[in-house]
């Protein structure tokens, strides 16, 4: 029976402790028996409250976990899920591919990062901090002030991982979400902006919702090509994406312009390099929308994976 795994990374004091009792205070553990694996102990202290259906097991060293002992854990102790706070200095790659067992899915990962001293961190132990930021689902930081919050924007987080939500937590409490339309997830400065294939529904959202910052810009991909009636002279460039389950699958595309396509039947995978341009088509309803202008085409192998998700 697969187990599903919800790891919280960070470094020491980053909130790990406190985020986690704000979703078993909110009733995460509430039907289902858990494991809490606790591989660091800070300053905060689990709420006993919210303990009611949950076992605390505390791993003092890295080499601990391992598939024998966590397996002999859910042995004893018959978890439906596990949480993972884990030791900010050891390994993530490590618990991936040797500790975990089979059947442990890692559902989501989660990174706490205490604002104020994140770039600190960056600087010192910069391999660390981004295996942390690079592989999260979540990413929040944590005591952010109005000065710091400018500093991380600066930065432009969205490119070290453009899948991930971003949250700005402040003193008072209340939050903010990083992708508020002011940081774009890529680097605009590229004479050829390259989507990665696994990034193509990212960059899709943003040119849809931010078409002018694409306006001129070169952009290549690798797109399903979909040659529609009823705009003839046209294509539609895109690719398929699951939003919720696989009922829910539906194909991104925004048109495309350019010779050469006749060349390449529906659903054929091309490689192409193209200007996207501010245009009125009637694919948006009226409206100005992205329209690549194709200046290169050629076939192309499928990706690893040919349905995106969200």
């Amino acid at each position: 029976m697969e187990i599903p795994v919800y790891l919280f990374a960070g470094f020491l004091d980053g909130g790990k402790t406190t985020f986690i009792n704000g979703i078993l205070q909110d009733g995460f553990a509430l039907r289902d028996r858990t494991l809490l694996l606790c591989c660091e102990e800070g300053e905060a202290e689990y709420d006993p409250k919210a303990l009611r259906n949950v076992t605390v097991v505390n791993v003092e060293e890295e080499e601990d976990l391992t598939p024998a002992f966590l397996k002999q854990l859910e042995k004893k102790h018959r978890p439906k899920q596990i949480l993972i706070e884990f030791n900010g200095m050891w390994s993530m790659g490590r618990l991936y591919q040797e500790a975990l067992p089979d059947n442990w899915v890692l559902y989501q990962i989660m990174t706490m990062v205490e604002a104020a001293t994140f770039e600190s961190y960056a600087k010192n132990l910069g391999q660390m901090m981004m295996e942390k930021l690079t592989n999260a689902d979540l990413i929040v930081f944590n005591r952010c002030t109005e000065a710091l919050r400018d500093a991380l924007r600066q930065r432009n987080l969205k490119l070290v991982n453009r899948r991930a939500s971003i949250y700005l937590e402040y003193l008072n409490g209340d939050s903010e979400d990083y992708a508020d339309g002011s940081v774009c997830p890529f680097d605009l400065d590229q004479e050829v902006i390259d989507i990665p294939d696994d990034d193509f529904g990212v960059w899709y959202v943003d040119v849809m919702e931010h078409p002018e910052r694409y306006e001129g810009k070169t952009v290549r991909a690798k797109v399903l090509v979909a040659h529609l009636p009823q705009y003839p002279g046209d294509v539609i460039l895109g690719r398929f994406a699951m939003t919720c389950c696989e009922a829910d699958i539906t194909f991104l595309g925004l048109v495309a312009q350019g010779k050469g396509f006749d060349a390449f039947e529906n659903r054929s995978w091309v490689d192409v390099t193209g200007v996207v341009r501010l245009e009125r088509h009637k694919a948006y309803e009226g409206e100005d929308g992205p329209v690549l202008h194709v200046t290169a085409l050629g076939p192309a192998e499928k990706p690893e994976r040919e349905v995106l998700s969200f």
